[in-house]
């Protein structure tokens, strides 16, 4: 590659293999995945698929792409997440568009979706509510693996809820979106599953310097993080049919104060569910009366669609994916 391997890259004669290797060196101690983002953006920016960048080094490329993909791998290295360079996040085998207006979808939280699907028989016509839906993702996740399922989206945000409105129509997927506060604009609505991915970042948590690209409203759950999931667990009972079931995503180290919380208000852990990592991460709850036996599963399962959600996230994690 010609020119100066650490400042612009504009020179006639780049080549793919060269600006891979420039915005490796560049990336290096910046992300996580320095090779596979300089890929990725080269990808991108060039509109070719990541194995013609593998396969095709010597492929020339034009100044005006060379200085794209210089500014892409600036905002990279400055800790821009890279589904939001690249405007896009595989979630659930579905391709999303994501823009800083919601969360970049973590494979972490296809376990919620895992569980969702759970309790959903196939061939079955079931109500399901995804609240706070963000990006879609885990509405169209669900809708995609059970298309007889009537799925319901919400989310506070009209700018998130345009996202997940382009994502439902890019994968031709019928979800009925709803703008709403929690449940505000569900009043007399009942749903079979209930699934939410809240909040719940500590306000004063040290991970907001890492995530000053994505909402805050997405993700700062109060000074102990658990604002939002009280709230929820305040409302949900009286939006859940008999025998549901409400699915929640929760920090780590919040499970114990969340089962204390939800105990208090009437429900019972009907099952808890830890990821890929063996740390605590979705709570199942149940009404109180009638409920089923406690149980604890690991992240490896025992049904064939938490077999299915955990060799999907075993792959993502042999790709070293980044936030």
């Amino acid at each position: 590659m010609q020119g100066n391997p650490t400042g612009p890259i504009t020179q006639v004669g780049d080549t793919v293999g060269g600006l891979v290797a420039w915005a490796v060196r560049e990336l290096t101690g910046a992300s996580p995945s320095p090779l596979l983002d300089a890929e990725l953006l080269i990808a991108f920016v060039t509109g070719q698929p990541r194995s013609s960048v593998l396969a095709f080094p010597e492929r020339p490329v034009r100044t005006a792409l060379g200085d794209e993909v210089e500014r892409l791998v600036q905002r990279r290295a400055r800790g821009e997440p890279l589904a939001y360079l690249v405007r896009g996040q595989e979630f659930y085998s579905l391709p999303l568009r994501v823009t800083p207006a919601v969360l970049v979808p973590r494979p972490e939280t296809e376990l919620l979706v895992d569980e969702a699907l759970a309790n959903l028989p196939r061939g079955e016509t079931r109500a399901v509510l995804d609240l706070g839906t963000g990006s879609g993702a885990i509405a169209l996740a669900v809708k995609h693996e059970r298309p007889e399922a009537n799925v319901t989206a919400a989310d506070v945000s009209a700018a998130a809820l345009t996202v997940a409105r382009a994502n439902a129509e890019r994968v031709g997927l019928d979800v009925r979106f709803v703008e709403s506060n929690w449940f505000e604009a569900l009043a007399g609505e009942r749903f079979d599953v209930i699934v939410c991915n809240p909040p719940y970042v500590a306000s004063e948590d040290r991970a907001f310097a890492d995530l000053g690209y994505e909402p805050r409203l997405a993700l700062d759950g109060g000074a102990d993080g658990l604002d939002a999931l009280r709230a929820v667990l305040a409302a949900a009972r009286e939006h859940l049919n008999p025998g549901g079931v409400l699915l929640l995503e929760h920090g780590h180290d919040q499970r114990a104060a969340l089962v204390e919380i939800a105990e208090a208000l009437g429900w019972h852990v009907a099952a808890v569910h830890s990821d890929l990592a063996g740390h605590a991460r979705v709570l199942a709850l149940a009404a109180a009366e009638g409920a089923a036996p406690s149980r604890d599963h690991g992240s490896s399962g025992r049904d064939a669609v938490r077999e299915r959600g955990n060799a999907r996230r075993n792959v993502k994690a042999l790709r070293s994916r980044p936030r």
